[in-house]
């Protein structure tokens, strides 16, 4: 049986989840990812942390369809004994995700269910299918392990028209708090990582624009906006040997926007 930590990353072909994995690898640990439709990235994803002398696993995931989350526990149980001699995994990070714009007066049922469905009740349910078990059984998530949820800075500061997705992140981050409680007898750990503006491909990459960016780097302490591999080294750090005592925090990697 290994005694490698593995982490399942969820969303973790591209952006910030393709950086959390990376990271994640070169600290030495083994990856269970996921990727919605982009196949072809996961395996990009999957070849790079086997350049790091690592191991990592893709599983198509669709985080809207939660009649699916039982099949998946099974493919991830699959995974961890096929490649690894392991019944449970140790790091969970709920990156997946995406942004919709809603301003008041033109935002229609669809876009808020698709958020919902996302980032709070996708997140909610998964976490339950991987992290408790029915009696008699043991979770997936390991006794000890970490659970790290991807928020953002938009539920602290305010840009609109990202009302609903920055109120989705503010449930992300209540969820935290309660888990951290639910879950802290375990001695599992339950963080909250919140990103400032990064340039990535996130709401069809707008970020990647110069003159926004030069507007939100005059707005950030450190002067610049985020890289992807700023949030993963951040996420992977969280995820270090000695760190288990931080619990039920939100920890905002923005570089200090807009404080």
């Amino acid at each position: 049986m290994s005694t490698t930590t593995i982490a399942l990353v969820t969303g973790g072909n591209r952006g910030i989840g393709r950086s959390v994995v990376e990271a994640l690898a070169a600290d030495g640990r083994d990856v269970v990812l996921t990727y919605h439709s982009h196949e072809s990235e996961a395996k990009e994803v999957v070849e790079a942390v086997a350049a790091q002398g690592r191991v990592a696993e893709a599983i198509q995931l669709d985080m809207t369809e939660p009649a699916s989350f039982p099949g998946f526990v099974d493919a991830v149980r699959h995974a961890l004994n096929v490649r690894w001699g392991r019944q449970s995994f140790d790091i969970l990070v709920n990156n997946a995700g995406f942004a919709l714009h809603t301003p008041l007066g033109a935002t229609d049922e669809e876009t808020l269910d698709q958020l919902f469905a996302v980032h709070v009740k996708g997140v909610f349910l998964l976490t339950q299918a991987l992290a408790t078990a029915p009696d008699g059984t043991a979770p997936l998530l390991a006794d000890g392990g970490r659970i790290i949820n991807s928020s953002s800075g938009l539920a602290r500061f305010v840009t609109p028209p990202y009302a609903a997705y920055g109120a989705v992140k503010g449930a992300v981050e209540v969820l935290t708090r309660y888990w951290a409680v639910e879950l802290g007898g375990r001695g599992i750990s339950v963080n909250t990582v919140a990103p400032g503006p990064v340039n990535t491909d996130f709401d069809g990459g707008y970020l990647r624009d110069e003159g926004l960016q030069q507007i939100f780097s005059g707005l950030t302490a450190q002067g610049r906006i985020a890289h992807a591999d700023d949030i993963g080294l951040a996420v992977a750090a969280l995820a270090r040997e000695g760190t288990h005592w931080i619990t039920g925090q939100r920890i905002e990697a923005s570089g200090g926007f807009r404080i």
